[in-house]
């Protein structure tokens, strides 16, 4: 009996070292990193250029896989399912992790037991964006043309219940028009889609729609920043163009990284360290910078302590908003 428990007690000891042992050596094989959204958008070049700096960092190959659509529901089922052996990074945003939770019923994960925070990674500043063909160049504009009217335009949405569906639903309710959502599997079709005449306004990114901006084939009302920007001085914020009650249901729009449940801690704590000094690496901070997104990574705790709050407080707002 003496030498069972001799031999169990070892075993734990072992085991109590080899974690860091393997936090150390991690990784030793190709990382998974999946993606929720669809190739060609903001956040897949942001985060296709940093699996490129993360291979050079790390010496094994960090494999994009997007898994896009369905409310963000996709990617986080497929991260769910993963093995926590620390080989399956995840990007996350507000939608899947804070949204979703209110929105959807009997939703297929659970932000709170399914994943392990990693790290908050960016806030994207986004905008309103019209066709160009569309005559409106401010949200008043937007507001005097087409506030009162049934079936006038047509919304582009990420589906519903996504941000910009709830943007459409607090128009509709405090403008008492009609704008239909139309859905669409990635910002690039919405995007596409609004140029081709397809849809007249969306909520975007404004890294998502830099080039439609420049090129003058959409066009921007207002922007969800703190103030305007000194890239585009001329543009109001959303305060400023009458959208601060909407901000107030939204927040701002940010993006982070889990992995599956049951991930070893130090494991955790290697992937953070990664993607903070992937952060620090000169070219990547410039790309960073040009798409307009700001910079809020933290410690896991620090993301676990953010989800609580920005789900709570996203449940607050829209079971007391006009949305």
């Amino acid at each position: 009996m003496r030498k069972v428990f001799s031999s169990l007690a070892l075993g734990i000891a072992i085991g109590s070292f080899a974690i860091p042992g393997i936090a150390q050596t991690f990784p030793v094989k190709p990382v998974r990193f999946i993606l929720n959204v669809s190739v060609g958008v903001l956040s897949d070049i942001v985060m296709r250029a940093g699996a490129i700096e993360l291979q050079k960092q790390t010496g094994q190959p960090w494999v994009i896989e997007n898994r896009q659509g369905g409310n963000f529901v996709p990617g986080a089922n497929a991260c769910k399912a993963s093995a926590p052996d620390g080989y399956t990074v995840c990007l996350v945003n507000e939608q899947a992790m804070s949204l979703n939770p209110q929105i959807i019923p009997k939703l297929s994960y659970d932000p709170d037991k399914d994943f392990k925070p990693v790290t908050n990674l960016y806030v994207q500043v986004s905008g309103v964006a019209v066709a160009a063909n569309l005559p409106v160049n401010s949200i008043q504009d937007l507001q005097r043309l087409f506030g009162g009217k049934s079936g006038a335009i047509n919304f582009a949405t990420l589906g519903p219940g996504t941000t910009q569906d709830i943007l459409r639903q607090w128009m509709n309710n405090n403008w008492k028009t009609d704008f239909l959502g139309v859905p669409y599997k990635g910002m690039n079709l919405i995007l596409n889609a609004i140029v081709a005449g397809e849809s007249n306004l969306t909520q975007t990114s404004l890294g998502s729609a830099g080039p439609y901006l420049s090129s003058g084939k959409v066009r921007l009302l207002t922007v969800n920043s703190a103030k305007r920007l000194s890239k585009l001085p001329d543009i109001p914020t959303f305060t400023e163009a009458g959208l601060g009650e909407f901000i107030d249901v939204q927040g701002r729009f940010w993006w982070g990284l889990v992995v599956p449940a049951g991930v070893p801690d130090a494991i955790v704590q290697r992937v953070n360290s990664e993607f903070a000094l992937m952060f620090r690496e000169p070219r990547f901070a410039e790309l960073i910078d040009a798409q307009f997104l700001d910079t809020v990574l933290g410690t896991p705790e620090q993301f676990a302590a953010f989800l609580k709050t920005d789900r709570d407080r996203k449940s607050t707002r829209l079971n007391s908003s006009h949305v």
